[in-house]
């Protein structure tokens, strides 16, 4: 397996794990200094914190990867999370809505680890969906 390949299987792995709770992997996955951008997350436990934080808002949580695509010892990944908002998020009560958003992520590895990413989730659509701003008005 070539190194971009057992990236993308690394961040992968990752996605999977992490959306899943299962956070005892994470240290074989992302490295002791890992970043993330622009939350500055740091390490392994900062990742699971951070994870953690949207399984609580989202009891079910499921995040599908739709596309990777590697330069190098870079990954791109886009995905789609999906949950019922049953707990709060970002100071906003449980809605009890079925929400689904997008998050774009790049991740930098070395050594076939995680060591740095850079993510973009829909934040706008997600508190548009869970009541928390106001729905945009038809022109």
């Amino acid at each position: 397996m070539s190194s971009s390949e057992q990236n993308k299987a690394a961040v992968r792995e990752c996605f999977e794990n992490a959306s899943k709770g299962n956070f005892d992997v994470l240290p074989s996955i992302v490295t002791a200094d890992y970043v993330v951008h622009p939350e500055e997350v740091r390490g392994p436990d900062g990742l699971a914190e951070m994870v953690q934080g949207y399984r609580t808002a989202f009891a079910d949580l499921s995040v599908t990867v739709e596309h990777q695509f590697t330069e190098g010892d870079y990954v791109a990944t886009r995905c789609t999370i999906r949950g019922r908002h049953d707990g709060e998020l970002m100071g906003t009560p449980p809605s009890g809505r079925d929400v689904e958003f997008t998050s774009l992520t790049i991740s930098h590895c070395r050594d076939g680890k995680i060591a740095e990413e850079w993510e973009l989730i829909d934040t706008v659509g997600l508190l548009r969906q869970i009541g928390a701003l106001p729905e945009l008005a038809e022109a």
